[in-house]
């Protein structure tokens, strides 16, 4: 009898493709409750769960056949991740899958954020022409301070010093070879950056990472992207730090809160964001989904 994976959440149709190929009963079923899972989970022999499917202790016990669970993307804080390993249960997800993708989104936003995109677009959409407002600057020559030297905190640098910058970057790890960054700690790289993105995963160490003595610590012309985790930004913090012009502009693809309701960063000229789109390009999805079906197969043989 062939073994069953089941999809939570929709992946490419290229990583279908590879489950069946291999000889997989495949099933799709999106937006399930917990209780919903935890129901139907038991005759399954591999997940496939992206963000916004919560694998915890409960839906881990009633996976009496599971041996792997696929995650296409990073962050796996949706998965009890040491209880399911107690359980003889792998865990995979695909950390490089979408790093293009999240640091392309990125360097959209720093040089939307120089360049005054947004600004300019809903004005030119109320039908007025503020070309002598928008008098905005160039990164050539500026200094980007990346946060979280992992990746795509690497890939980001990479393509920022390509357009001119100069890069410092801070990380908990020892970085053997971080060119183009010159590795400084954390209050140098606040300090002196023009531009500060983030690339770090949510947890209690990174929890407010950035916060009110970070913003005060900023020149009052910076930037920052935020393109990590909610959570990670004290987003009341962010709220007064443009507010009260102590930093020029900030922009995020993530947010405490997902849908964000109604979060008065929006009511903020000088504030922009995406929802929580930095790894959703057709080819890193792709890359996503079918680097978690090869993991699969790899623990189902």
């Amino acid at each position: 009898m062939a073994k069953k994976v089941l999809i939570c959440n929709p992946v490419a149709d290229e990583a279908v493709e590879m489950l069946e190929e291999a000889g997989y009963e495949v099933d799709q079923e999106f937006g399930m409750s917990k209780e919903e899972l935890t129901e139907k989970v038991p005759p399954y022999h591999a997940m496939v769960v992206r963000s916004s499917t919560k694998v915890r202790e409960p839906t881990l016990d009633a996976a009496e056949n599971l041996e792997v669970i696929g995650r296409p993307g990073i962050g796996l804080d949706n998965i009890d991740v040491e209880y399911a390993e107690e359980k003889g249960v792998a865990v995979h997800n695909t950390p490089t899958a979408t790093t293009i993708s999240v640091a392309e989104l990125v360097m959209t936003h720093i040089l939307a954020s120089y360049r005054d995109i947004v600004a300019g677009t809903n004005s030119l959409r109320e039908g007025e022409w503020i070309k002598s407002e928008l008098a905005s600057n160039e990164i050539y020559g500026k200094t980007l301070g990346v946060i979280g030297y992992g990746n795509i905190g690497q890939a980001v640098a990479e393509r920022a010093h390509a357009l001119g910058m100069d890069i410092l970057a801070f990380d908990v790890l020892d970085i053997e070879d971080p060119e183009p960054a010159k590795m400084v700690d954390m209050d140098e790289l606040i300090e002196k950056s023009d531009v500060i993105t983030i690339h770090v995963p949510h947890n209690e160490h990174t929890h407010h990472l950035i916060s009110d003595e970070e913003f005060e610590k900023m020149k009052d012309d910076a930037v920052l992207v935020d393109c990590a985790r909610g959570g990670v930004v004290d987003e009341k913090a962010l709220y007064d730090a443009l507010k009260n012009d102590m930093i020029r502009f900030a922009s995020k693809d993530v947010f405490a809160e997902e849908p964000p309701g109604d979060n008065p960063l929006f009511e903020l000229d000088n504030f922009h964001a995406t929802p929580h789109i930095g790894a959703q390009t057709e080819e890193g999805q792709i890359r996503a989904g079918t680097q978690a079906a090869e993991k699969i197969i790899e623990e189902l043989d």
